[in-house]
């Protein structure tokens, strides 16, 4: 589910992922694989929200790229274009 709704809390949705993802790239420029790894570690705890698969990430990542959160460096790595954290 893209959105929360009444059945679907935040971290359910690709709009809470996303915001875990923002959290993610806050630690320096990332790939996919990367974000993914962090992820699905998170996914096999005891504390993880909600599940989500890889293919989730990709559409969170594709829609952080669409409103501008994030962007992709000269390397291929994924930054938060909204800190400026390319290092």
């Amino acid at each position: 589910m893209i959105l929360p709704n009444k059945h679907i809390r935040i971290a359910e949705s690709l709009l809470g992922l996303g915001g875990y993802l923002l959290k993610y790239l806050n630690d320096g420029p990332q790939t996919v694989d990367q974000l993914w790894f962090k992820v699905s570690k998170q996914n096999n705890t005891k504390k993880a929200f909600a599940y989500h698969g890889f293919d989730n990430v990709v559409l969170s990542l594709n829609y952080l790229y669409i409103i501008g959160a994030i962007d992709i460096n000269a390397e291929g790595l994924i930054y938060n274009a909204a800190n400026q954290t390319f290092g």
